[in-house]
């Protein structure tokens, strides 16, 4: 029964960063964002979220936990670095992308409380 349980907390953890994703994309939604794509996996990062608003295309990394300043600091290095990578793999996918302001957004989920939308949150390294 052991050995079931990381497999049990990977699940749960998929569950609640799904769920969190949709949150966030319907709480961006309100403030007139409108979605692009979601879950991108490319060049070995992933990026949650993409959206556009106006002439401004915003990619988006959610974090989910327990709460809410425990998600503000689940964004390190090493993440920042895979999510950036991701981005200019799809920016060279998309060359009308190139015409826009492109942004890298956080939105932090905790608890029971309303998501908090940091724009700017990180820089787009390498862009």
């Amino acid at each position: 029964m052991s050995a079931s349980l990381p497999r049990e907390r990977r699940q749960a953890a998929y569950r609640l960063g799904h769920r969190a994703e949709w949150f966030a994309l319907g709480v961006l939604m309100l403030r007139g964002y409108r979605p692009v794509a979601r879950r991108v996996s490319l060049a070995g990062g992933e990026i949650d979220l993409i959206v556009r608003r106006g002439r401004t295309l915003v990619f988006v990394e959610v974090k989910a936990r327990a709460r809410l300043d425990e998600a503000r600091t689940a964004i390190g290095a090493i993440k920042r670095q895979r999510f950036s990578r991701a981005v200019r793999a799809w920016v060279s996918r998309h060359p009308w992308s190139g015409e826009l302001t492109l942004r890298a957004d956080a939105v932090f989920v905790g608890g029971r409380g309303w998501p908090e939308h940091c724009p700017a949150a990180f820089e787009i390294e390498g862009l």
